[in-house]
Formats: structure tokens, sequence, C-alpha cells
């Protein structure tokens, strides 16, 4: 039917059509946006075009990973500056609820088990609702064995947690230093709030709504000859995953990156020191350059992956105008080292047996 008969047609056959349209030929959406219709109550939200690839890379091998873990950095807007941060605001598009939703039930038919929400600041959007809204859909619909937040923190209610905390496996809370001026220093810093006595009333709450308290720490120049040994195990987190600084172009290094990470860096023999200085703390999870670059299956604000082999993100298509399946050939993902840096454990907290 040609286009301009369609714009003619009444307002709700027109939306049937469309929807018929959009469901079965999913695969050639990214062809036809050019073509787009704007009718009232419906909306296609494309995601920018990908640069082209070398030949050499789209002949790759037709087999595709599955994408049983994947990070899905919803926004890039964040209330924090931290200063090595490598994914940075360089939009503020985050997408409609309902298209967020078709993308994760595709992943979740493609062979998703878990799924972790990330930034920017996940809670900044709607005040939390955004993402506690994906959280129960991931849960309660799609029924994933794993849903989990990676967050600062400075955001999260006790209210959230009353509303959505059943839904959540895993909360996992940034924190990188337990000195209060060296977070300041890092980006960390919350005004009259203090980041470390957050980080306590956050870990009370998940004791209280059953939810798996993790930290994240990014080992940087200015925290690498700090010993936490003591305020780690006073937490006692599920896990502790501690992070090397990572340079990412485009992000935290070159031209048109949004931070200057240079100054944050520190060499695989510091890191190693930082390590062996906590290799008593049981939950420890260490994570080098190499371990991180190509491990994680990255999804960003359009829901492309992100390939971080060439030391910067190259996105692919959107897995909503391609399809997963075409779509995680350019993750660049390395299944292997996915495996080998234990990207998959006990990931279900009903599976922990932990004493809430």
């Amino acid at each position: 039917m040609p286009l301009g008969t369609l714009v003619h047609l009444p307002v709700a056959l027109a939306r049937a059509v469309l929807a018929l349209l959009r469901g079965r030929l999913g695969a050639l959406c990214w062809s036809l946006a050019p073509f787009s219709l704007s009718l009232p109550g419906w909306r296609r939200v494309s995601a920018p075009s990908a640069p082209a690839r070398p030949r050499c890379q789209q002949e790759e091998d037709n087999a595709s990973p599955t994408p049983t873990s994947v990070n899905y950095h919803f926004t890039r807007q964040c209330n924090y500056k931290c200063g090595f941060c490598f994914h940075t605001a360089k939009t503020s598009f985050v997408l409609p609820l309902e298209e967020a939703k078709r993308g994760l039930a595709m992943l979740k038919e493609a062979g998703m088990e878990k799924i972790n929400f990330s930034g920017g600041e996940p809670f900044l959007q709607d005040r939390g609702e955004f993402v506690g809204k994906l959280v129960q859909f991931c849960k309660q619909e799609l029924k994933l064995p794993s849903v989990s937040i990676v967050s600062n923190g400075s955001l999260i209610r006790e209210r959230w947690f009353k509303k959505y905390g059943t839904y959540l496996d895993i909360l996992a809370i940034s924190c990188d230093s337990f000195n209060e001026d060296v977070n300041v220093l890092i980006g960390r810093g919350q005004g009259k709030k203090n980041h470390v006595e957050n980080l306590h009333k956050l870990r009370q709450w998940c004791h209280d709504y059953a939810v798996a308290f993790k930290i994240n720490s990014v080992i940087n120049r200015f925290n690498v000859d700090e010993d936490m040994n003591e305020q780690i195990r006073a937490l006692n987190p599920v896990r502790w995953k501690v992070f090397q600084c990572l340079l990412i172009e485009g992000e935290n290094t070159g031209e048109d990156a949004l931070r200057e990470a240079e100054k944050f860096v520190i060499s695989d023999e510091e890191f190693e020191q930082f390590l062996n200085r906590h290799k008593d703390v049981s939950c420890l999870v260490p994570e080098s350059n190499q371990k991180m670059r190509d491990s994680y299956l990255i999804l960003d604000e359009y829901m492309r992956f992100l390939n971080c082999t060439n030391g910067r993100k190259e996105p692919s298509k959107s897995i909503l105008d391609v399809g997963v399946e075409a779509a995680i050939k350019f993750s660049g993902f390395d299944e292997e080292m996915f495996l080998k840096r234990g990207g998959k454990y006990v990931w279900s907290k009903a599976d922990m047996k932990l004493d809430w």
C-alpha cells in the first residue's frame, strides 16, 4: 500500500496496520526510518545511525553470543561528576517506558537471565519510578532469575524499597573511598550529605527489604593506597566488585570526551598491590582493565550494543530496529572472558540464603 494512501486511512486502522508492520517487519524498520509516520498515540523511536563498519567486521561468524547477562544504561544523566566516569552525559535521551519494556522482552526471548540497570544515575529518571517499573516488569512479567541496579545511592528513599524492593535481587552502590575528602576529590561529594553515612543507611534498607547488597569500587590515583578492609567487613556485602580505572576514548579521554580521566589512571602493578592488601576479604571480586573491556554486554540509551574492543564505544544498530541476534553480532562481546571473570554467579536472591 502506498504511504500516501496510508496517511489518509482512519487513525484507528492506520494504528493497526502500523502495529502489524512493526511486529512482522521489525528487521526492516531501520531502512524505513526516514518514512516513519507521526500519528496520534503512536511514536517510533529510532536510534542515531551507527558508523559504517569495515567489511572484515561485517563478515563475522554467523553464530551470535547469548545475552545471558545484560547491562542496560538507559540514561546518561547523573547528579555526580566522577572524574573517571566512562559513560558520560553525552545525551539526555531516555526511551519511552513501553519501548524499553519491548526491548527487554526481546532480550528475554533471546536468552537473557540477568538484567542490570545502570546509568548515569538510574534514580534520576522520574525519581526512581522509571527504573522501579522496569525492575517490576522484569521480575513479575518476564520472570528473570536476576534483576539488579547500580546506583550512587544518593537519591534512593525507603519508600522505593517499600514499593519495588520485592522485585529487586541486588542493589550495587558505588563507593570508591571511606574518606569523605577523597570522595569529594573523585567527584562523589554530596554537599552537606555524607556518602559513607548514606552507604550504611542503604545497607540497612537492603537488609530490611530482603535485597542483596553489593559494593562497586573504582580503584584510581586517589584511593589506591587506602585500606578498606575494616569498612568492607563491617558492611558485609554479598560482593565487592573492585575495578581498575579504565580509559575509554570519547568518554573520559580524547578530544570529544566530557571527562579527562588520565590523572586517575593507575598501573597494573598498583592495582595488584591494592588487591593484595585486601586479599583476605572473602567477597572481593577484582576486575582489571583486561577483564573489563570486552566481557560486558552493554546496551546504551537507544538499546544499541556498545563495542569497546577498539578502546572506544562503537554502537551497533538498536535491537528495537534490527532484533537482538543481528545487533549482538557487533557487540564485541567475549563470552569466554565473561565466564572467566566470574560473570555468571549465584545472582538470584532466592538462591543466596542470606540472613535477612
